[in-house]
């Protein structure tokens, strides 16, 4: 079979309707497909890693640790925070980042480290 297709139709109609039903529809699943979509990028990925590691950074430390330029590091950490992955507070002239729960969250599923992890007894 070389195509991804039913080249017959058989639709099951009661387990099609019953899957329907638990299906969310566009608009419920738009939030989550940004913060996917926040992850997407290489560059915003790094910087996610890096504010998990040293947990709360400025766009300064962020562009050095990134190899980056700032005003780079800068667009890219507005992104997540519109997405809700990061969040920021202002520190006398500087800004801190900082991944929030559902930033660390997600990014633990995609760029799984061990080394970030809890350490988990093996009683």
């Amino acid at each position: 079979m070389s195509s991804d297709s039913c080249d017959l139709l058989c639709l099951d109609l009661p387990q099609a309707e019953a899957v329907r039903a638990l299906v969310p529809a566009d608009d419920d699943v738009r939030p989550a497909a940004d913060r996917a979509k926040a992850l997407a990028d290489p560059t915003r990925l790094r910087i996610a890693r890096a504010l998990a590691v040293g947990e709360e950074l400025c766009v300064c430390d962020l562009a050095w640790v990134c190899s980056a330029a700032q005003n780079l590091v800068s667009h890219h950490v507005r992104q997540l925070r519109a997405a809700g992955l990061a969040a920021s507070r202002r520190d006398g002239k500087l800004v801190m980042y900082r991944l929030t729960d559902t930033g660390r969250a997600l990014l633990s599923l995609l760029l799984p480290d061990p080394e970030l992890e809890p350490a988990v007894s093996g009683g």
